[in-house]
C-alpha cells in the first residue's frame, strides 16, 4: 500500500522495449518444455509453509527473551527472514487452482497472513492484473511504476517508506476497519485505496463479489480482531512492550527487504505502453544461480520471476527445473537469456544509473 507521488524525469515520446515484438519460437519451447512440471506438490507447499512459521515464530520468540543484545539481534534477523519467506507465498495463492490445493489458502491466512495483518485478499484480485497482457506496465498496472525514469530521490524513497507498513497496517485493522464498518463513505476509500498490496498510487480497487466477498469480510474481522487485540494487551501490559516493538521491527524488516526485491524485479522502464510478452519478459529480472543470496532475499521461486512472467502457471518448486531446461534448449541469441542477472547489487546499480541517465 502507498499514497506517496513518486516524481518521474522527462522521458522519450515511446519506449523503445515497448515496441519489441513476441518471439514465438522462444514462446513455443517453453510452453512445451514445462508441460509436466505445471502441477503443484501440495507436501512442499504445507512443509516450506510450516517450517517457515515455526523457525520465524520461534526466532521471534528468542529476540523477545534474549537477555544478549547479539543474541536478541540474531534471532530477530533469522525470524525476518523465516517470516517474509513465508509471507511471500502470498504469490503463490494468486495463481493456485485451491481445488487441487484445499485448506492451504486458510491454513496460510491462520500461520501468516493474519497474524503479519496481510490476509490473502490484499493479493488476491490484485496481482493477477499484474499479470494481463495488455494492463502490464500501463498506469492500470498496481505494481508497476517507471522507476528507471524517475528522479534519482525516488529509489531510496520508495525502499524507505515500506519501512512503515507494520504501522500503516496496524491502523488500516485496528482503526479503519472498524470505523469503515459504520460509515459507507470511509469503507469506500478503505475498499478503493487501503486493501491492496500495490505500489501504483493510482490504482483503485473495487470491492469483490459473492464467495470471495464472504472470504474477504471473513479475513478483514479476523486481521481487525488481532490488530485491535494486540495494541489492547500491550496497553494492558499482558503483552510486553519490548514483545511488542521486536515484533513491529521484524514487520518492518520483512517490509524493507520485500521493497528492495520489488526494486529489482523489474527494469521499470516502461512509460505506459501495452507491451508483447517477450517485451514484459525482458522487462523483467532472473537471478539464477550460482547466485546463493537470492534464496534469502528472493524466496519461494521469486528469484525466476521474469520466468514466472513467462510462464506464470508454473508453481515456484518447478522454476528451478525450467529455468535449467529452457537454458540448455534455447540458443545463446535467444531473449530468453537476456533476462539473467548476476545478483542484486548490480541489479540496483542499474536502477540508480537509469535515473540519473540524461534524457
Amino acid at each position: 500500500m502507498t499514497s506517496m507521488t513518486l516524481d518521474r524525469a522527462p522521458a522519450p515520446a515511446a519506449s523503445v522495449r515497448a515496441r519489441i515484438p513476441d518471439d514465438k519460437a522462444m514462446l513455443r519451447t517453453a510452453a512445451e518444455l514445462t508441460r509436466d512440471l505445471v502441477k503443484p506438490n501440495p507436501m512442499i507447499y504445507w512443509v516450506d509453509l510450516v517450517a517457515s512459521s515455526l523457525v520465524g515464530y520461534a526466532a521471534l520468540a528468542v529476540a523477545v527473551v534474549a537477555a544478549s543484545t547479539a543474541v536478541m539481534i540474531v534471532a530477530g534477523v533469522v525470524s525476518m527472514l523465516a517470516l517474509y519467506r513465508g509471507m511471500s507465498m502470498i504469490h503463490e495463492l494468486t495463481h493456485m487452482k485451491h481445488a487441487g490445493m484445499r485448506g492451504f489458502r486458510a491454513g496460510w491466512n491462520a500461520l501468516i497472513g493474519v497474524p503479519m495483518m496481510i490476509p490473502s485478499f490484499m493479493y488476491e484480485g490484485v496481482h493477477n492484473l499484474h499479470h494481463a497482457k495488455t494492463r502490464y506496465g500501463t498506469s492500470e498496472d498496481p505494481e508497476y511504476l517507471p522507476l528507471a525514469l524517475m528522479k534519482p530521490w525516488t529509489l531510496p524513497v520508495f525502499v524507505i517508506v515500506s519501512a512503515l507498513a507494520p504501522v500503516g497496517l496496524l491502523i488500516r485493522y485496528a482503526i479503519l476497519a472498524p470505523l469503515s464498518a459504520l460509515s459507507p463513505r470511509l469503507r469506500a476509500a478503505v475498499v478503493s485505496r487501503y486493501s491492496a498490496l500495490s505500489i501504483n498510487p493510482s490504482f483503485r480497487r473495487r470491492m469483490p463479489e459473492g464467495e470471495e466477498r464472504a472470504r474477504w469480510v471473513r479475513l478483514e474481522v479476523a486481521t481487525a480482531i488481532w490488530a485491535l487485540a494486540l495494541i489492547g494487551l500491550t496497553a494492558a501490559g499482558v503483552i510486553p512492550f519490548k514483545a511488542f516493538a521486536i515484533f513491529m521491527v521484524v514487520g518492518a524488516g520483512v517490509a524493507l527487504i520485500n521493497q528492495v526485491r520489488t526494486l529489482v524485479a523489474h527494469l521499470w522502464e516502461n512509460e505506459g505502453e501495452a507491451m508483447s510478452v517477450t517485451a514484459q519478459y525482458l522487462d523483467t529480472v532472473n537471478v539464477p544461480p550460482p547466485a546463493l543470496l537470492p534464496v534469502l532475499w528472493a524466496p519461494v521461486g521469486l528469484r525466476y520471476h521474469a520466468l514466472h512472467h513467462l510462464l506464470p502457471g508454473l508453481p515456484y518448486h518447478s522454476l528451478g527445473e525450467a529455468h535449467r531446461r529452457l537454458s540448455k534448449v534455447l540458443e545463446p541469441a535467444s531473449p530468453y537469456h537476456q533476462a539473467s542477472y548476476t545478483g542484486l547489487p548490480s541489479l540496483v546499480g542499474k536502477l540508480a544509473v537509469a535515473t540519473i541517465r540524461p534524457r
